[in-house]
C-alpha cells in the first residue's frame, strides 16, 4: 500500500521520520524506520534519509516494507480461545506449554500454536508475521495469557504491563495452611546469585507486591488461595509463598517433596483473571479462565464447584 502525506503548514525544519510517526501513529517508529531504510520514503521522487528536514507542503510518498515469514513453522496445536478480534487474543494456556521458543524447546510453544491459529490475520510484529507475546506465564502454570496481532496493538498491551494499569488474579493450593486468612508480600525478587534458575527474595531485586487471601484450607495440609500481582517478576507468586513457609504445591523449584499421594504431578497455580483494556478502543475488557479439572479432588468434600468460593 502506498501513502501521500503533505505536511501542514507552519511547520518549519521537522524531522521527516518524526513527521510521519505524528501522522501516522498506527505504525510504529521501527516499522517507518525500516520504510527509510529500505529506500520506500521519497521526496519529489527521490529517496530520502530519516533525519532529513521537512518542512510546511512538502508532499512525501512512501509505502510500508513487505513482512518476512516468521522463521518458525505453524503447527496445528488446539487452544483454548477465550476472546479475539483482528487486533488481539486471550487464550487460557495448558499446562505443560512454553509460551515462547527457546533453545531447547520443541514445536510445541504457544507461538508455534498460534502462528497455525492465526494464520492471515497476523499484521506483523517488528515487520515480522509472528503473534506479539506482551507476557508470559511459567510452563505448567494455566490460565489467561493476551497475545498481539499487530504492532499498535504489542506496542499498546506492553505498555499497560509496563505501567501496571491492568488487574491479575491467580488461584493457587499451597503447601501447609497460612495462619492469617489474607495478607500482602511487598518484597523485591532478584535472581539467585548461585542457582541461576531460581529466583531469590533480597537486596539489589525489583520490587515484587503479592496481595493475598486464604479461601479454602484442606485439613492443615494445603490450602487455596486467591493472590493478585501488582507487578510481573519472574516466579513471584512461587517466591513469595515459599518465603512464607508455604511454598506452591507442585512446585519443582521452590517446593518441598511430599510423599502424600494426593499430591498432583503438576504446579498448582492458574492465572485466573485478567483485566486489561483493549489496545484499539480502551474498552475495558476482563478474561477469566475456567479453574482446571487438577485443583477440583481437593474439594470432594464440599458441595459448590471451586469457582463459588472465589
Amino acid at each position: 500500500m502506498n501513502y501521500t502525506y503533505t505536511v501542514p503548514e507552519g511547520i518549519r525544519y521537522l524531522r521527516a521520520d518524526k513527521a510521519l510517526a505524528l501522522a501516522f501513529p498506527d505504525h510504529s517508529r521501527t516499522a517507518l524506520q525500516r520504510a527509510f531504510d529500505s529506500g520506500l520514503v521519497t521526496l519529489r521522487g527521490v529517496a530520502i534519509k530519516r533525519d532529513q528536514s521537512v518542512t510546511a507542503l512538502d508532499t512525501l510518498e512512501f509505502a510500508m516494507p513487505d513482512l518476512k515469514a516468521a522463521e518458525l513453522r505453524a503447527v496445528d496445536i488446539p487452544l483454548e480461545v477465550i476472546f479475539e478480534d483482528k487486533h488481539m487474543l486471550a487464550v487460557n494456556k495448558a499446562a505443560g506449554m512454553i509460551v515462547h521458543p527457546g533453545a531447547a524447546t520443541g514445536e510445541d510453544t504457544l507461538v508455534h500454536a498460534l502462528l497455525s491459529h492465526c494464520a492471515g490475520s497476523l499484521s506483523g510484529i517488528g515487520g515480522v508475521e509472528r503473534p506479539g507475546i506482551v507476557h508470559r506465564l511459567d510452563k505448567e502454570t494455566t490460565g489467561v495469557i493476551v497475545v498481539a496481532k499487530n504492532d499498535q496493538a504489542h506496542r499498546a498491551l506492553a505498555d499497560q504491563f509496563a505501567t501496571r494499569t491492568l488487574t491479575k488474579e491467580y488461584v493457587t493450593i499451597v503447601a501447609g495452611v497460612p495462619q492469617l486468612l489474607s495478607g500482602t508480600i511487598d518484597r523485591a525478587i532478584g535472581r539467585h546469585p548461585v542457582h541461576r534458575h531460581r529466583m531469590t527474595i533480597g537486596e539489589g531485586g525489583k520490587p515484587a507486591r503479592t496481595d493475598w487471601e486464604r479461601v479454602e484450607a484442606f485439613g492443615d495440609i494445603a490450602a487455596l488461595l486467591r493472590c493478585r500481582i501488582f507487578t510481573g517478576r519472574t516466579h513471584q507468586i512461587r517466591v513469595h509463598r515459599h518465603h512464607k513457609g508455604t511454598p506452591l504445591v507442585g512446585d519443582p523449584i521452590y517446593g518441598k517433596p511430599s510423599r502424600n499421594a494426593v499430591l498432583p504431578d503438576r504446579l498448582m497455580l492458574h492465572a485466573w483473571k485478567l483485566g486489561i483494556d483493549h489496545p484499539r478502543t480502551g474498552e475495558r475488557l476482563h478474561f477469566t479462565a475456567a479453574i482446571p479439572p487438577e485443583f477440583t479432588p481437593w474439594l470432594l468434600g464440599l458441595d459448590q464447584p471451586i469457582e463459588s468460593l472465589l
